[in-house]
């Protein structure tokens, strides 16, 4: 062993040496390759990206410290075509000979190929050439470093740079820069020729960003500017650009210090060959024109239908088939109102909003009725998209549940339907599929199948028979959306149906914050096939078959003897069913209280809680907050919380009716039991970037929901599960927990879940990416009928029933989405005995394979 270590640690050195020796292969004589740029501030190594983001240069890039996209240029043979040539120059009569056996065409073909070129050329565009020291590329970086400190207050900066060679035609380069002292910003004053602006300048609530004592800063300078220009902009001043904003900075006489004084000049007006200038207007808007049915073939038509309402005047080419109040409540430029870019750019969002539009333009034109030209014409040009929109999607699947399958979905948008905006989306959706774990008494291929239907109608305002205008003001999009479906499955576990609807309304408070109240969600699920339990859910089966071999007492088939019966199976349901009856009613051996007791009661519960119908009337409340400015932004905090109440209504509605109860001492609707429970659930997540595509996500996550009068569980659909691509990568979904159980049943649910995970995300080559990350987390069952004390959250001591899952990833960026790759390994299974969890299972053959598509949080 010691001897085939040795012969290891050799081989990695010598293939290391020879790759290092490569590194340098097509570097000319007297050039040297670039292995770092060391930027030396003040004497000290300096590690700001904004500094090393100057460089005309940088070294080749590195794969876990390895430069392999450099190797791989180094493999390349540059000119395929010349070496394929040389072979026939240096060696007469071999390419006849050649030609004899295969063809003239085929020889020079054989240069073409793979082999030959194509292999090259794939290493030489994958690769990266080296990145050789050029002198003049280095002065310019070193006048780039040489603005940057500048700019950031440092006027007495020198800056020179030093090559040093690190060994066989290999360099770095020393960037020098001494900054000398620091200015800082000393007395602030301003020169506003125009008097309107300054004084808006002077009544503005917004602090400057300028401050006396601040360090001198070019992009304070430039902030500065667009706050002002917003400001005025925001005030009535149409006209007035960032360019007019100029700053005079003096250094005259002062001891590291800058005075500075803001100029904003009148407004410069271009007339023909000569200009003039004049102070700025602020301007108010004296008519908003909307234009219902613009397009840029009709823009020269005559106008053959108007309406005037509330102030607004709408236009249409043709008759207008918009209620007024449908467009006016979606624009907040109004008559009388001081021009506002924020104004502006709200009815373009609300406008888009409504999705009856394509691409509203909102032009504004200085009003020539108006004596002192002062006044704005706002003209708003709404272009229609098309009344009806028709899609389709046909889709080959592969999933647990079926090994073929073809599923089709269509779906027709109808918009304006009320001529108040209004869109209804009605979409259909079928899927039929191949399962061999299927039941199939014909042998059908397509032995498995579901359908469904939804549908959808939105209104651009919120829906109540009182005025929300005070509470959720338009400027916040409010929106309301009332849905229903229908869908059903045949051969599918137990053969469901689920009838679902709604009314929800959504409104932005703030530009990134979002509200969500569903005033009712309704969802009645039916199960056709209960007796198909135990066929479906077979971890529980095996586990009740086992104690029935030993335990039961009746025999499967008339005449069995007590021998016989101990080595057959319990049938499905009529065996299982008669076992567990017997074993709760106390007709065989075991006891309440024993074990194996507790077993089969737990089983049963289980099932009848699975298997039974049930309905939800439930009422919830959703806000989000996010800093997210766009979707390249990877610095940014993202908090969801939600609160849902079911069954609260109904249940005060039975009380107040006085309603009967039923055996179990609950009210029904419709004969059956409807679920009651409290849930809210917490969410946070928040990424560091790092530069240079390093970023570090994290994500915490608590839920509960907890039943109580009319329930004493949760509803399947309704629980919480963990595992799979976005949650703890170490452990299929629904394979992890509840507690300390080893997943004892095929899906694994509970109504308490606590995770906790963190992903460190790096580029390795191109649009590949890598990740490293930790996922913790687990469920519990907390104050329901779950009896199995293993699967139970009794205190904080379960806390250490918390799994860890850990592992590496891939990701392959395609812009528009990112496909990722992770494989998960146990580190911490709380399902093992406890100083038997760490690294248990820590291995590939215990590991997780997860595809998903986009990052997981």
């Amino acid at each position: 062993m010691k001897n085939n270590s040795t012969k290891i640690t050799a081989f990695i050195l010598i293939a290391t040496l020879i790759c290092a020796c490569n590194a340098v292969k097509r570097v000319p004589d007297g050039k040297n390759l670039l292995v770092k740029n060391n930027i030396l501030v003040n004497g000290k190594s300096s590690n700001d990206e904004t500094a090393s983001n100057q460089m005309y240069q940088k070294p080749n890039g590195k794969l876990l410290g390895f430069k392999l996209r450099l190797n791989l240029y180094n493999l390349a043979n540059l000119n395929p075509d010349s070496t394929y040539q040389a072979k026939f120059d240096n060696h007469p009569g071999r390419y006849e000979r050649w030609s004899k056996v295969l063809s003239a065409k085929q020889v020079d073909r054989l240069g073409q190929s793979f082999i030959n070129k194509g292999l090259n050329d794939f290493l030489k565009n994958t690769g990266e050439a080296p990145v050789i020291i050029d002198t003049a590329k280095t002065k310019k970086t070193l006048l780039r470093l040489k603005y940057y400190y500048l700019n950031n207050g440092f006027f007495k900066v020198q800056t020179d740079y030093t090559i040093d060679t690190v060994g066989i035609k290999r360099a770095k380069i020393n960037y020098n820069i001494t900054t000398g002292p620091a200015y800082t910003l000393d007395s602030i004053r301003t020169t506003i020729l125009t008097p309107a602006l300054d004084s808006l300048y002077h009544t503005s609530r917004e602090p400057s960003i300028l401050k006396s004592g601040n360090q001198y800063k070019t992009t304070d300078f430039e902030e500065e500017k667009n706050r002002i220009t917003t400001y005025f902009r925001n005030n009535g001043a149409y006209y007035f650009q960032p360019t007019y904003v100029t700053f005079d900075i003096d250094t005259i006489g002062k001891q590291n210090k800058a005075d500075v004084n803001l100029i904003i000049n009148n407004n410069s007006i271009q007339e023909k060959d000569s200009s003039r200038t004049e102070p700025f207007k602020l301007y108010k808007i004296s008519d908003v024109n909307i234009y219902t049915d613009y397009s840029a073939a009709n823009s020269k038509s005559k106008i053959n239908d108007s309406i005037s309402y509330n102030n607004f005047n709408l236009y249409g080419y043709k008759k207008i088939k918009y209620k007024p109040r449908a467009i006016t409540d979606a624009i907040f430029i109004t008559k009388g109102s001081i021009f506002s870019d924020t104004r502006t750019t709200l009815s373009s969002r609300y406008l888009n909003n409504l999705k009856i539009f394509n691409y509203p333009s909102i032009q504004y034109e200085v009003d020539k009725r108006d004596s002192t030209a002062q006044s704005l014409i706002a003209n708003v040009y709404l272009t229609p998209r098309k009344k009806y929109s028709f899609g389709a999607t046909l889709d080959v699947t592969h999933s647990n549940i079926q090994d073929f399958g073809i599923g089709a979905s269509v779906s027709e948008t109808i918009r304006n339907v009320f001529n108040r905006a209004e869109t209804l989306e009605i979409s259909a959706r079928m899927n039929i599929g191949s399962s061999k774990d299927m039941a199939n008494p014909n042998n059908n291929f397509f032995n498995v199948s579901e359908y469904g239907l939804d549908m959808k109608l939105n209104f651009p305002r919120i829906l109540m028979p009182f005025g929300t205008e005070k509470i959720i003001p338009k400027r916040m999009i409010p929106s309301t959306s009332i849905s229903s479906g229908f869908s059903k499955q045949r051969n599918i576990g137990l053969d469901k149906e689920n009838f679902t609807g709604g009314i929800a309304y959504n409104w932005s408070p703030k530009r990134h914050n979002t509200a969500k109240l569903e005033l009712l969600n309704a969802q009645y699920v039916r199960n056709l096939n209960p007796n198909n339990y135990f066929n479906v859910y077979t971890s529980s089966y095996d586990e009740l078959n086992g104690i029935g071999k030993d335990y039961n007492t009746k025999p499967i088939n008339w005449g069995d003897t007590p021998e016989e019966q101990a080595r057959k199976d319990l049938t499905i349901p009529k065996g299982t069913t008669g076992f567990t009856n017997d074993v709760l009613t106390g007709q065989t051996a075991l006891l309440p209280g024993d074990p194996l007791y507790r077993d089969v009661e737990s089983i049963e519960e289980r099932r009848v809680r699975l298997t039974e119908n049930d309905f939800i009337l439930a009422t919830s409340y959703t806000f989000t907050k996010t800093t997210k400015k766009d979707l390249a932004d990877n610095n940014f905090y993202q908090f969801k919380t939600k609160i849902e109440s079911a069954g609260t209504l109904l249940s005060a509605i039975s009380n107040i009716a006085s309603l009967p109860k039923n055996t179990n001492g609950n009210y029904e609707i419709f004969n059956l039991e409807y679920s009651e429970y409290i849930k809210t659930e917490f969410d946070y997540i928040k990424h560091w970037d790092f530069g240079k595509e390093n970023v570090l996500a994290v994500r915490s996550f608590f839920g509960i929901a907890i039943p109580f009068g009319n329930s004493n569980y949760i509803p399947f659909s309704r629980s919480y599960y963990s595992g799979g691509s976005n949650d703890n990568r170490a452990w299929q979904p629904y394979s992890l927990g509840p507690g300390s159980t080893d997943a004892m049943d095929d899906f694994n649910e509970a109504n308490m879940k606590i995770a906790f995970s963190a992903e460190y995300r790096f580029k390795i080559l191109g649009d590949v990416k890598g990740a490293v990350f930790a996922d913790a987390g687990n469920i519990w069952n907390v104050l329901d009928n779950v009896i199995d004390e293993k699967a139970k959250f009794s205190g904080v001591n379960d806390l250490a029933e918390i799994a860890l899952g850990s592992g590496f990833g891939l990701r392959y960026d395609l812009s528009f989405f990112v496909v990722r790759l992770d494989l998960g390994f146990k580190t911490y299974n709380p399902a093992h005995e406890k100083g038997d969890r760490w690294f248990k299972e820590y291995n590939f053959g215990h590991s997780v394979l997860n595809f998903g598509i986009n990052y997981p949080f």
